[in-house]
């Protein structure tokens, strides 16, 4: 034990992002707990957090043609595009935060400005983005969308794209000079390394095997100590488990009735990163496609731009892929042993309403090179083979349980935070938009675990977050403020300018 001391205040499984923003969140406002994390790898953000393992797009709904439907009338709900911009606006204001308050140095170490794109082909995907962009593009948070349908215009915005695009079929595109690219894993890091600079107990190598709650309320904790193999109880009033894909597992160990009907299934992402830096220097971006019909959300195509290791990357996927591991340093039986009694129901029923997806992840596993190449070249028509190479990235467990909409089984792709009743406990299930929107569940985990507090914080809260409370949507000179100050503390301010003079927006008719 690192200080011999079993009772703590706060335990964080888990140091990922999730853990890292709470934990950092909780500093502020109660300076005064003690806090451990415990972490079964060497190091912080190594799994679903780490830089390789998610396409660090800050997921603010500005490209990301899944988060909005078109209605059986032919409109489009933005509904979820806007909710998900105003949760990265959170993120955002406390990132600034953390800047301006010296508690993170660097910000160009985890975020870097990057125009995001939403690129499609056929005449009925023009439509729909046409009609996207008619449907976001008067709301204060997507104002500076533009819309082309011009080929000569698309070369400017994305020349390796359109560069030997030989087929006549309609494309278009939006494009939006206010995104960012996010490295979360450096983000962690970071995080992790200002709680443990202000006396948070950081523990790698500890593996959580199980917890139970006492008489009194509080958690008791089961610690393996990996390196020096003890093992090791603590106690704490209040447990946040971020564990990825373990969290399910310690769910359902703590025994709380809100975890009981919940299950989990896992999918792998694998991308094909370039290693030509002529073909990288060529692409300044993020562009998402639309996905094919049947294929599940989680696959929309998309190429990307990244920054990691302060080395410019292209990357393009996600190609899914099957493993019944929750981590990717997890175990073969982790799917398996997720399976209760009260669960099994659940399971099964899910199991038969995504036959179809099971059918697409089998394709997808027995997809070659060759096949991953021409799906490729619908994207970059002149991608070679020798510049590409498959990159495997990080497990996702999404969350399956009854709802009252979809019955029984129902498969969510989200996240979602489950906690007791009694708020000593909560979990973080799911996946995307997961990191970029940690700030929002965060502030909800202490919503729900800590309802008492919330008036004796809520001046703090908004001193760190001015906008908390608050729809941006709906206060355009509020978003307009938030927006100048956060892109001039995280220095994207050298687009900031061009957010309120926008490019002429291009509509020409199909």
């Amino acid at each position: 034990m690192s200080n011999g001391q079993m009772k703590t205040d706060v335990i964080l499984i888990g140091a990922g992002v999730m853990s890292a923003t709470l934990g950092s969140l909780l500093k502020e406002l109660a300076p005064e707990w003690k806090i451990k994390v415990f972490e079964k790898l060497g190091n912080s953000g190594e799994e679903s957090s780490n830089e390789w393992n998610n396409a660090g797009t800050g997921h603010a709904a500005l490209c990301e043609l899944n988060y909005t439907s078109e209605n059986p009338d032919g409109s489009i709900d933005a509904g979820k595009a806007i909710k998900i911009n105003e949760q990265f606006q959170l993120s955002r204001q406390f990132w600034s935060y953390l800047v301006n308050s010296n508690l993170i140095r660097r910000p160009q170490d985890f975020i870097m400005p990057m125009p995001h794109m939403s690129y499609v082909h056929g005449e009925e995907n023009v439509k729909f983005l046409k009609k996207r962009y008619e449907a976001l593009s008067n709301n204060p948070l997507f104002q500076d969308m533009a819309f082309s349908n011009d080929p000569e215009k698309l070369k400017d915005w994305m020349p390796l794209i359109m560069e030997g695009r030989t087929s006549n079929e309609p494309v278009a595109a939006t494009k939006i000079d206010s995104g960012t690219d996010v490295n979360f894993g450096a983000l962690t890091r970071l995080l992790l390394g200002h709680l443990q600079n202000n006396n948070a107990d950081i523990n790698y190598r500890h593996s959580v095997e199980d917890l139970k709650q006492t008489s009194d309320g509080s958690w008791e904790v089961k610690v393996h100590d990996i390196a020096n193999d003890n093992i090791e109880y603590h106690t704490a009033s209040f447990v946040f488990i971020g564990a990825g894909g373990k969290s399910l597992h310690l769910l359902q160990k703590s025994g709380i009735p809100e975890g009981k009907h919940v299950g989990g299934f896992p999918v792998s992402g694998l991308f094909m990163a370039c290693n030509n830096p002529d073909v990288v220097e060529q692409h300044q971006a993020k562009v998402y496609g639309k996905a094919k019909v049947g294929a599940p959300p989680m696959s929309v195509p998309h190429l990307d731009t990244r920054y990691i290791d302060n080395k410019k990357t292209l990357l393009f996927g996600p190609f899914a892929g099957f493993s019944p591991k929750f981590l990717k340093t997890g175990s073969m039986f982790d799917l398996i042993t997720s399976v209760k009694s009260d669960n099994l129901t659940t399971m099964l029923a899910a199991g038969a309403k995504n036959i179809p997806l099971t059918r697409y992840l089998i394709k997808q596993l027995m997809l070659s090179k060759k096949q991953r190449m021409e799906e490729l070249r619908e994207f970059i028509p002149n991608a070679k083979n020798e510049d590409w190479e498959l990159v495997t990235a990080g497990q996702r467990v999404q969350v399956i349980k009854d709802t009252e909409a979809s019955g029984k089984g129902t498969l969510q792709f989200g996240t979602e935070v489950v906690s007791a009743d009694d708020g000593s406990i909560a979990a973080l299930l799911g996946a995307s938009p997961g990191a970029s929107t940690a700030v929002h569940v965060m502030l909800d985990v202490l919503e729900k675990c800590f309802p008492q507090k919330m008036k004796e914080w809520e001046p703090k809260i908004k001193e760190m977050i001015p906008s908390y409370g608050v729809s941006l949507a709906e206060n355009p000179e509020l978003f307009r403020d938030i927006h100048t100050s956060t892109a001039q503390a995280l220095h994207l301010d050298e687009h900031v300018s061009d957010f309120w003079d926008v490019e002429e927006k291009v509509l020409e008719h199909v």
